[in-house]
């Protein structure tokens, strides 16, 4: 049996949020690989003890240029936005909000979460969208039954569903579930590339052992992936893909742009609560001594420049059969 190549992307930890920060596990962006298809961002978390960690309290801070993905397995979080969107994002219910030129927003876990588990998701807007007016989009995918497990399509076409959420680039995104000692195999567009986040089980891809936490990479021109369980329980995975995003793009913090320049006048007018923004209402945090925006870190003393994505062709890892 042919195999797709596959690349394993390993996490790293990081801190998400102001000076009470909880860590999260992040893929995208590295330096091995920067975008898949326009997938630019990829954090999970958890789960996590909310008593324990404080769970979720990121005040209101900017993007521009880009699409938030918030997917949640378990707890809830509080959306508020500088378009007048207020929301609370369920388990299985995808909430997509889009930046266009501008827009700031705030997420906390609500009072009644006691375990907190996700992903938060990017993607690029292209140069012709990335200036247009923001926007909001929520959708809850019904969960399928599939040979082998179930799934739910947030984004794109897959299995025979089709989401109505609106993206700018062709792009799939959706929650795969394996069950105990199977396979699921997905015929997928051979012009997207895609990514496979692993949450909980013993996974295999395409014969290659993916841990928790790790992103699996196969490139263009596969029209099936066999995602295989190995493990006595359920295996839940994130599967992302898209066609390349092949414009050249500056990210740093919340911001996507073109050049340095760009970047450092997002900065300039965030901090100057410049009108570009606008202003998030309903945030509460956790703490009476929070802050109520995120300050923007101080920009490096060096011009910020684009990261050259490899080439959609994926780096082949050690095969288990």
């Amino acid at each position: 049996m042919s195999h797709a190549k596959v690349e394993i992307i390993t996490s790293r930890e990081v801190p998400l949020g102001g000076p009470r920060a909880m860590t999260v596990h992040r893929t995208l962006p590295q330096r091995q690989r920067s975008l898949i298809g326009a997938w630019c961002f990829v954090d999970h978390y958890g789960p996590d003890d909310v008593s324990l960690t404080g769970g979720m309290d990121v005040a209101p801070h900017p993007h521009t240029g880009l699409q938030t993905v918030t997917w949640l397995f378990e707890g809830e979080v509080t959306h508020h936005d500088s378009g007048g969107n207020h929301a609370v994002v369920m388990p299985g219910e995808v909430n997509l909000m889009t930046a266009g030129a501008g827009i700031c927003h705030s997420e906390v876990s609500t009072t009644s979460t006691t375990t907190l588990h996700g992903v938060q998701l990017w993607t690029v807007l292209p140069d012709k969208d990335r200036k247009g007016p923001r926007r909001f989009d929520h959708y809850a995918p019904p969960l399928i039954d599939i040979d082998g497990g179930q799934a739910r399509v947030f984004l794109g076409q897959l299995l025979g569903q089709t989401s109505p959420v609106t993206t700018f680039t062709p792009l799939i995104g959706a929650e795969i579930h394996i069950a105990p000692g199977a396979t699921v195999t997905l015929k997928v567009n051979p012009a997207f590339e895609h990514g496979l986040l692993v949450d909980v089980g013993s996974i295999h891809l395409e014969g290659v052992t993916v841990e928790p936490t790790q992103l699996a990479y196969t490139g263009i021109g596969e029209t099936k992936l066999r995602i295989r369980n190995t493990g006595e329980t359920c295996a839940r995975t994130i599967l992302i893909g898209g066609e390349p995003f092949t414009e050249e793009i500056v990210m740093w913090w919340n911001f996507i742009g073109r050049n340095h320049e760009e970047i450092a006048q997002y900065r300039s007018e965030w901090q100057e609560e410049a009108e570009r923004f606008g202003v998030t209402h309903g945030y509460i945090s956790h703490h009476t001594d929070g802050p109520t925006r995120l300050p923007a870190p101080t920009l490096p003393n060096a011009a910020i420049r684009a990261r050259k994505n490899p080439a959609p062709t994926a780096r082949p890892e050690k095969r288990i059969d």
